[in-house]
């Protein structure tokens, strides 16, 4: 099984990033990879089993269940229902901790997949680099607007 990680300190309070966070509908508002976004069947983004539909910038559709969400632990899991690409058993979450010395907060977004033996490897580092590092390069670039 692969697993793919990234993590960031963020300087802003941890409701202030849980906020932009926990939307699981708000990707395009801050990850630069995602255009649009919807949920399916008139649930709310906060409704675990919510499925988000977005496209990426290279024209990809991607779909997405929210397998859990709480706003006490400030974390959310989801797993692809349409990956964006070929693997298998993805199951990805978002936990956000405080950092109390100068009010920061520990981010960090990790994903376990399975690849086809001639891929291993190679979409750990996408999904570690292009997507969960760049998401949180951009999230810290738009909370400090």
């Amino acid at each position: 099984m692969a697993k793919a990680y990234a993590s960031a300190v963020i300087d802003a309070p941890i409701e202030a990033v849980w906020e932009v966070v926990r939307d699981f509908n708000g990707l395009p508002n801050w990850h630069p990879a995602i255009v649009g976004s919807e949920i399916e069947g008139g649930l709310s983004s906060s409704d675990v089993g919510c499925i988000r539909s977005f496209h990426l910038t290279d024209g990809a559709h991607v779909r997405e269940r929210l397998l859990a969400l709480s706003n006490c632990d400030h974390s959310l899991s989801y797993s692809f229902v349409k990956p964006a690409f070929p693997v298998k058993n993805y199951v990805a979450s978002i936990r956000l901790l405080p950092i109390t010395e100068g009010n920061r907060t520990f981010a960090e977004w990790t994903a376990t997949f399975d690849e086809e033996p001639e891929d291993a490897g190679k979409y750990v580092e996408i999904v570690s680099s292009h997507v969960f590092a760049a998401g949180w390069k951009a999230l810290k670039s738009k909370l400090n607007e």
